[in-house]
């Protein structure tokens, strides 16, 4: 009832093994201010399938600099040609949190749990460290592709690298994926360019990341996720699933019309 007339989006959902709770996150924007309020959200839940308790919507780390934040940026107030990379919107942003929206979470090996999402509108993407039980942040943050206007974060960990596949940022219109690597979450990411191939690969096979899902079991098995929107009819939005290969390890992706695991 709390979120009834808001927009709601790309729900993930986490299991915290020392509280036993499954933790849902998402993309909330506020009944009647359309698309500025640019909140994440949470809820828990004993199960995975609910039923899920609202506990609070907020922008993440008010008051708190990213790691990679320079001490000359924090006192850059500049009007200039590259003031996105420079902080412009952190520093803006810095009292009332920052903003967040389209998002993903990630629970690398040690069980440490962080939120990848769309901030600074939409223009830099931040890798945020969660609390120990998942429900909070914890004021532990990095921007990364400062500027590049990136959203739909997915994410893979193989041979301890990290490879992140995003998107550009063109209202429902499908466009071409983009692939980032770094040795660390917090590290320097490297762009890769576009890991699909083949035929409609200029616009992600016509969908856009919504989640990489390693399938236990099975070595080497990745699923990229994706939604296919169908703006003009909405209830018919449907999504891909496509293996994930790897090529000079990097991760690839080709159309397959069948596949199976």
């Amino acid at each position: 009832d709390i979120t009834k007339g808001c927009i709601m989006e790309r729900p993930k959902v986490v299991y915290n093994e020392k509280t036993q709770k499954y933790v849902l996150w998402f993309h909330l924007e506020l009944k009647g201010q359309s698309y500025k309020a640019a909140r994440v959200a949470m809820a828990v839940s004993d199960s995975p399938t609910g039923t899920f308790e609202y506990v609070r919507s907020y922008r993440p780390n008010a008051g708190i600099y990213p790691l990679n934040f320079t001490q000359e940026q924090k006192n850059d107030t500049l009007i200039q040609t590259d003031a996105v990379e420079n902080g412009l919107y952190v520093r803006r942003d810095l009292a009332g949190g920052q903003m967040s929206r389209d998002m993903t979470i990630f629970v690398d090996d040690d069980k440490r749990a962080y939120h990848i999402f769309a901030s600074e509108e939409n223009q830099t993407l931040h890798i945020a460290e969660l609390s120990d039980d998942y429900q909070s942040h914890s004021g532990r943050y990095v921007r990364i592709l400062a500027g590049k206007h990136n959203e739909a974060p997915t994410i893979l960990k193989r041979n301890g690298k990290y490879f992140l596949i995003t998107s550009d940022c063109t209202g429902w219109t499908p466009n071409a994926a983009r692939m980032a690597v770094a040795d660390s979450l917090f590290g320097t990411w490297t762009e890769l360019g576009n890991p699909c191939v083949g035929e409609n690969a200029h616009t992600t096979f016509l969908s856009q990341g919504t989640y990489i899902q390693k399938v236990e079991g099975k070595k080497d098995l990745y699923i990229f996720m994706a939604d296919r929107w169908t703006p003009k009819i909405p209830i018919d939005a449907r999504y891909i699933w496509l293996p994930i290969e790897f090529e000079n390890e990097k991760p690839v992706l080709r159309w397959r019309t069948k596949w199976t695991i």
